[in-house]
């Protein structure tokens, strides 16, 4: 059996930032995954993913914020990928409304994190929103966060880079090979795949979707998949470039779920999506495709009513996969059972800009045996009592 300081399983958001912190150090890592990332299976693809500094889903998120930005410049540094742009955040939000961003309290929480961490912030009325973005049909009783320093991540590119970087500098790399099983032993986890067997001295696993599936029940219902739409539509007036329209965070009145979305940034259209928890599914279960009717009901729905002078043509849907907690946090932690194993996720949906300062973090434990950030508002025992 082939041996590794230390495995990686799954290389997705996470993963990939694991390993790649973890070869810089001079560990030997073996990376494996059953796909060949970036793949469209999972949750870190569909071009854009917001990245904030301030958290509104609690404010111990905020230095993981902060230093993945750092992060990320260092990796566009190194390889010369544009995986960051920081044209400003948005976040609308009133004392009316009927739907929430991940937690209770976001916008304020928002607020209270960019005020803590000295975060360069501008607070808006309806008439200054309607002034600065004419686009959003607002309610008087609607105010705004605008968050200079925020913007949007390339999740493709961000796993590229981080990849291209771990193979610079030493870690190997295994896709297209699905892990079947790991055995924790006193001195070491065996990985058993299907392809292969090996041997390391501590596991990450790092699976998102694929997770539950991978632990035993008693850890597994802490985590539930949710599948995602995302629609692109067709910016024919001309007032939805990136010039001109925010990256943004809209917690609605009169609708269960807030929006989310981005300027029409290469041309393929204005992205726009919502976030639903209420049917669960697996990493393997059919339904990846759009239906043929879900971009006029998403128009329809939350489009039209909220951002009416954006055209109904949809130029491009996807789906993705959430792996989401309780409470909405993270998991990253070490395995009940054994030490030697790692579990770490970075999601429920606002994941994908905190990864490089996890990734970070996770390699500095199996390195040091302690990370520089805290990590333990991650920890499993939160989530008994759930």
């Amino acid at each position: 059996m082939k041996a590794f300081d230390a495995l990686v399983l799954g290389l997705g958001a996470l993963g990939s930032a694991v390993l790649l912190q973890l070869a810089r150090r001079g560990i030997r890592v073996l990376g494996v995954d059953r796909l060949a990332p970036p793949h469209t299976q999972g949750s870190s693809h569909g071009e854009t993913r917001i990245t904030r500094c301030a958290i509104g889903e609690g404010e111990h998120f905020t230095p993981l914020a902060l230093r993945s930005h750092v992060l990320w410049r260092e990796i566009e540094s190194e390889t010369g990928a544009k995986l960051l742009t920081t044209r400003g955040v948005l976040v609308l939000s009133s004392p009316a409304r009927t739907s929430f961003t991940h937690v209770e309290n976001f916008f304020a929480n928002t607020v209270a994190a960019a005020r803590k961490y000295h975060i360069a912030h501008e607070i808006l009325d309806a008439e200054a929103i309607r002034r600065r973005y004419g686009q959003f049909r607002i309610r008087d009783d609607e105010i705004g966060y605008f968050e200079p320093g925020g913007g949007f991540l390339r999740p493709e590119a961000c796993l590229a880079a981080q990849l291209e970087l771990a193979r610079h500098h030493g870690a190997e790399i295994h896709v297209n090979e699905r892990v079947l099983s790991f055995a924790p032993r006193r001195a070491d986890v065996v990985v058993t795949t299907d392809k292969d067997t090996y041997v390391a001295g501590q596991l990450v696993v790092a699976a998102g979707p694929w997770l539950p599936e991978l632990l035993d029940a008693s850890l597994a219902r802490h985590f539930r998949i949710y599948r995602q739409a995302l629609f692109w539509f067709a910016d024919l007036a001309g007032l939805f470039g990136a010039g001109r329209f925010p990256v943004f965070i809209w917690e609605l009145s009169g609708r269960r779920q807030s929006i989310y979305g981005f300027p029409d940034i290469d041309g393929n259209g204005v992205k726009i999506a919502t976030e639903q928890f209420d049917l669960a599914t697996t990493a393997a279960a059919p339904g990846s495709e759009v239906g043929a009717s879900e971009p006029a009901a998403m128009h329809a729905a939350y489009v039209a009513p909220f951002l009416p002078q954006l055209s109904a043509t949809c130029t491009r849907a996807s789906t993705c996969l959430y792996t989401v907690t309780a409470d909405f946090g993270f998991v990253v932690d070490r395995h009940p059972e054994s030490g030697r194993v790692i579990i770490a996720s970075c999601c429920s949906g606002h994941g994908f800009k905190h990864s490089p300062a996890l990734g970070e973090a996770v390699a500095e434990i199996i390195a040091n045996g302690r990370s520089s950030i805290d990590l333990r508002p991650f920890e499993f025992a939160r989530l008994s009592v759930y």
